[in-house]
This record gives C-alpha cells, structure tokens and sequence, in this order.
C-alpha cells in the first residue's frame, strides 16, 4: 500500500503548482482567482528510494517497480467552510477520504498574486484552516450525542464508549484543539477511529518558498516550523516553482539544476520522506530475475498481513517468508550470497517486517 495524500490550504498559495510538478501532469489548473481547482485532482508519484535500483542491479531485473502513493488537489478553502462558505462542504468531505493532509502554506512575497486575506501569514492561514476542520468536528460529534445517549440507555456497550470518548473530545475541539492531541488507549481506538475526525489526520505544512529560500527557508517557513512543532506535526519548506521546473528536465539536467540551488534532492523526495514517517510506514522489497519491486506497508506490520499486499492469497496461505536485510543483500551480492553466508532467514507468522528486509514467501495454494 502507499497513502493518499490530501493537498489544501487557502486559495493562491501555490497548491495545484505544487501538484502538477509532483505528479508532472497538467491535470490541475492554476490560475491567479480563488477556487480554480473545484474537483479534486488525484495524481500518483513513484516513490523515490536508491535502495531499489540497488537491489535491481544485483538480483538483475529486468523491470523496476517502485512504490507509489497518491496526492489529491483539494479545492481552496476559506473561513466559513465548516458552516458550507465557499466550496466548504466539498472541502471537507474530500478532506474525509485522505489518510494525511499537505498543507500548503504561502512563505513568499509576490505582489503579483494576491492572497484572499490580503497579507502573508503563513501562521495565521494554518490556523483558518484548522479551525474550520475543528468547527466542522465539533459539529459532526454533537450531532452524534443523541442518538448515542438513546443506545447507551438500552446498554449498548459501543454507543457508551464511543459517547465517553466524543464527551473527551468536544472540551479539547472548544478550546480550540486539535481530536489527534486526546488522549486514547489501545481499547478505544477502534471507536475513536471510527469517528473519522478530520483533526486526527496527520498534519504536514508545506512551506512554499521563493527560489531563493529553497535550500535555507526564510522568516516565514521558520514560524512554521515552531508552528508545527507546538502542534505536533511537521513541516517541509519547498518551492512550488522550482518543483515545477524539475518536472520538466531529465535525471541530468534536474541533478545539474539542483546542485546550482545548492539543494541535495528534489523537493518531492522531501515531502515524501516526512510523510512516510508522519504515518508510521515502511518499504520491503521484493527481486527476481523479472522484476524488483518496492512495497509500502505500516511500520510493525506482521509477515502474513505484508504478504497480503501482494495478493491476498499469499496472506491466507502464509507458510514463511525468507528474508534477507538490505544491507546484507547488497553485501552478500544478492541471494545466492546470503544463502551462502548463513544470512537468509526463514521467518514466520509473527515476524515483524522490517524497513529494507528483501522477502520471498512461501505460500499454499
């Protein structure tokens, strides 16, 4: 699996640039006037990781399939989306169906393109957003309350601790909180999950800089930074314009490009790295004479259920998974070597699969 990655923010802060240069596709139209992108755009990027070219080499494969996730350009959004201004409605519910949120933040001067608050801060527009997806929670869950007093009243067990997490959960949205900051144990996450808060998706701020600032940031992305710190989420500075000059050289002329801007990688490869992290997930490889190819999977995540990634099949009728670290592979030259060397393992049901582990499962039809 990969993950589907919501890109917002206000109107004209450089959102569908961005996601045309990461998906190097057309598919999103930019232009200088509020609500330009309407639909959600959804575009997929291949996953960036020189462990699989490695792999590929060695096992000598003939094609190479990396992993891939999806971004999804979400309309504009302004203040009064949670009661339906704007596009709100829209907003949010497409807000609902992405495992993260992008949140791209304006950190540029450029009289050329007006803000829809007229002035720049960044701050303060991460704030309009994320009290409109606090009001629009704290609506959704006062909703539920009477329906779930009325299950509680017949002992229905679900409807109580649901209803004692929501009781948890308005007090933090009423002082302006994020749901993601309540606390909740093992037991109740299936319940508060369940809730499908639009404040618990991982946050990531998306600093848009100026050419200039890409390698360092300015004033403007520092602020987010100890913006995002406070809140618990992160934050990546890139330039949106930079992106999307990439987008449209080769592998040389990109690399000869960055190392003119004094930049080490492409903003993408960035954004990506913080976003696997900020949802707890993992890459393993599979290689073979046909094909290398790179799986995403969350972090402590158990042999059968990475299997299933795969086909469903190969998790049903899981018998073991030999596996072999990545550096081990590479060192030993492959599988042959490790087999060799003692450094293939043969892994059961409960094994936990680690980041770089090179698998092959045994399974029965």
């Amino acid at each position: 699996m990969g993950f589907k990655c919501g890109i917002v923010g206000l109107p004209n802060v450089g959102k569908s640039t961005l996601f045309n240069a990461l998906t190097k596709t057309a598919a999103a139209q930019a232009a200088n006037f509020p609500f330009c992108t309407i639909e959600p755009n959804i575009g997929e990027v291949s996953v960036p990781d020189p462990r699989l070219k490695e792999i590929a080499h060695i096992a000598g494969s003939k094609a190479v399939i990396p992993a891939r996730l999806s971004f999804v350009d979400i309309a504009g959004l302004v203040k009064g989306a949670s009661k339906g201004e704007g596009l709100g409605n829209q907003f949010l519910a497409n807000i609902r169906e992405v495992d993260a949120i992008a949140h791209v933040l304006r950190c540029f001067e450029d009289t050329d393109i007006t803000h829809v608050e007229g002035r720049i801060d960044p701050v303060e527009d991460a704030l309009t957003v994320e009290t409109e997806l606090m009001l629009a929670d704290l609506e959704s869950l006062e909703k539920r309350i009477p329906g779930l007093e009325k299950k509680v009243k017949g002992n229905d067990k679900e409807a109580k601790a649901t209803l004692n997490i929501i009781n948890r959960c308005l007090p933090l949205l009423k002082e302006g909180k994020a749901a993601r900051l309540l606390q909740v144990d093992d037991a109740e996450m299936p319940y508060f999950q369940a809730l499908n808060l639009l404040t618990t998706k991982p946050v990531l701020y998306v600093c848009n800089v100026e050419e200039e600032a890409s390698a360092t940031g300015n004033e403007f992305s520092a602020k987010v930074a100890e913006f995002a710190a406070a809140q618990g989420a992160a934050s990546v500075v890139i330039s949106a314009n930079i992106e999307a000059e990439l987008a449209q050289l080769d592998e040389t002329e990109a690399q000869e490009y960055l190392n003119d801007l004094g930049l080490e990688e492409p903003g993408l490869n960035r954004l990506i790295r913080t976003g696997y992290e900020l949802l707890h997930l993992i890459t393993y490889f599979t290689a073979g004479p046909k094909e290398a190819r790179a799986w995403t999977i969350p972090r402590n995540t158990k042999a059968p259920r990475a299997a299933g990634v795969i086909h469903t099949d190969f998790e049903k009728g899981f018998i073991r998974a030999e596996t072999i670290s990545y550096n081990e592979f590479v060192e030993l030259k492959g599988e042959q070597g490790a087999k060799e060397a003692g450094k293939m393992r043969l892994e059961g049901r409960d094994y936990i699969v680690a980041d770089g582990d090179v698998m092959h499962y045994r399974f029965a039809n």
